[in-house]
C-alpha cells in the first residue's frame, strides 16, 4: 500500500522527515502523481505524491480516515522507523503459502486461457499430463479447479487483487 506524502512548507523540524536519496529508487511517473520506491535496508517502501520528489525536501504523510488507514498507518510508521533507523519490524499481514501458490496459479491460468489455451492445456501445464484423465475430462476435478483457478485470475485482474492489500477481518 503506497503512503502519500505531500512536500511540507514547515521550518524543518522534527515532526517532518527528509525523504531519503531518491536517486537510490525509483521514480516513476503516472497519471494520478509521483510513484517512488525506497529501498532502506532490505524492505522497499511505496510511497506516492501529487507533486515531483524534490531531494532535501521535508515530507509528512497524508493519511485518509478511508478502509484502508489501518494500512497506511502501519506503512507510514514502519517507513518512519526505517528512515529513523530503527527496525521497520513486520510487514502489515503476510499471506500464507498455500494462498501464494494459489495466487500464482490463478494468473498462469488466467494467462494461458488468454493466450487461447484451453482448460485440459492449462490443466496439464499446471497439474501435469499424467494426472489428467483420458475419458471424464468434463467431469473431473481437475477440470472444475482448472475453470475456478481462470475465473480467480479474472477476478483479480478485474481489481480484487486490491483485496490482497487488506487483511481479512473477523468482525466483517
Amino acid at each position: 500500500m503506497p503512503i502519500a506524502l505531500a512536500a511540507s512548507a514547515g521550518s524543518g523540524t522534527s515532526s517532518s522527515q527528509p525523504l531519503l536519496d531518491l536517486a537510490a529508487g525509483q521514480i516513476r511517473r503516472a497519471g494520478d502523481g509521483w510513484h517512488t520506491v525506497l529501498r532502506i535496508g532490505v524492505v522497499d517502501h511505496r510511497v506516492w505524491s501529487k507533486e515531483p520528489p524534490v531531494i532535501g525536501a521535508s515530507y509528512v504523510a497524508e493519511l485518509p480516515f478511508d478502509d484502508d488507514f489501518d494500512a497506511r498507518a502501519y506503512a507510514a510508521r514502519r517507513l518512519w522507523r526505517a528512515m529513523n533507523g530503527r527496525a521497520p519490524g513486520p510487514a502489515f499481514h503476510q499471506l500464507s503459502k498455500q494462498r501464494r501458490e494459489r495466487l500464482s496459479a490463478a494468473i498462469r491460468a488466467l494467462d494461458a486461457r488468454t493466450a487461447g489455451g484451453s482448460y485440459r492445456m492449462i490443466a496439464e501445464g499446471l497439474f501435469g499430463k499424467k494426472r489428467i484423465p483420458e475419458r471424464a475430462w468434463k467431469t473431473h476435478d481437475l477440470r472444475n479447479r482448472t475453470v475456478r483457478l481462470v475465473q480467480g485470475g479474472l477476478a483479480l485482474v478485474r481489481g480484487g487483487y486490491r483485496k490482497l492489500l487488506r487483511p481479512r477481518h473477523r468482525d466483517k
